[in-house]
């Protein structure tokens, strides 16, 4: 098992229980993503996490379009398909060599679905109310990548302007910081 495969799964696993609490009723809630609404997150993350299964067999990648997975069982849906992603990036041989669909290496690619499942986790559970603390290897790894990266970001528009932190915060709040998320982002109170 890679150590990103191992990350993904502690990854998945505190991302579940968020997922699997978001009511139908909270799906049209604001989110930190302002492009995003609670139920538009839900269906970006499974863009995500299907379309980087293919990235790590490095197969193409298609994100022009969103899935809508609204309709479907999409909480007993997520478990298989994280469960589908962390088996994707376990071989070794998954981290040789450049991605064909993105042009990154292998290690950066298995970082960057890391980070969305750990950023759009938090996202969904401030959202929502819920409980979430990431895993703190994960964390840890996705600081090194953010600090390498975090131009390039900006520049793609996948990180916002980063957010001053203090400097003593913890690691989590310092990766939200960094990566354009206001880490005080409560969800607005109903009218």
């Amino acid at each position: 098992m890679t150590t990103i495969s191992k990350l993904l799964r502690e990854s998945a696993d505190v991302a579940l229980p968020v997922l699997q609490g978001i009511t139908d009723e909270q799906l049209t809630a604001a989110t930190p993503c302002a492009e995003f609404r609670v139920g538009d997150l839900v269906n970006h993350l499974f863009q995500v996490v299907v379309n980087f299964q293919g990235l790590a067999r490095r197969e193409a990648a298609d994100f022009s379009g969103t899935p809508d997975v609204l309709g479907t069982d999409w909480r007993a849906r997520f478990v298989t398909e994280t469960d589908a992603l962390v088996q994707a990036w376990t071989p070794e041989s998954v981290l040789e060599g450049v991605s064909p669909g993105m042009g990154l290496p292998q290690p950066t690619v298995g970082s960057m679905a890391l980070l969305d499942l750990t950023l759009h986790a938090w996202d969904l559970a401030v959202a929502t109310d819920r409980p979430y603390t990431p895993d703190p290897a994960a964390v840890e790894e996705l600081l090194v990548m953010v600090d390498e990266m975090g131009p390039k970001a900006r520049e793609w528009k996948v990180f916002g302007e980063p957010v001053p932190t203090a400097p003593d915060a913890d690691p989590f709040t310092r990766l939200l910081g960094r990566t354009g998320r206001d880490p005080a982002w409560h969800r607005p109170q109903a009218g």
